[in-house]
């Protein structure tokens, strides 16, 4: 079985990452997320908290779930 392709949906707080990742798994959408230790974080004002990807099939749809936790984003 293929995998899905996937491509970045954004990057956000743990809080909202995971709120997120709630409705992309109630939605059947495909994806995963990629954090960065304390370490890299101290050292990369870039990387702090979580990105998510998802299939880029459904990157509109997510965006839009991601929008009803983070109106503004």
């Amino acid at each position: 079985m293929a995998r899905p392709r996937t491509v970045q949906l954004g990057q956000f707080t743990e809080d909202n990452a995971e709120a997120i990742a709630g409705r992309l798994e109630r939605a059947g959408i495909v994806w995963w997320h990629k954090s960065h230790g304390r370490f890299v974080q101290v050292l990369s004002a870039a990387d702090w908290g979580v990105r998510l990807f998802v299939e880029a099939d459904r990157l509109e749809e997510a965006r839009e779930l991601a929008r009803e936790v983070v109106p503004d984003w």
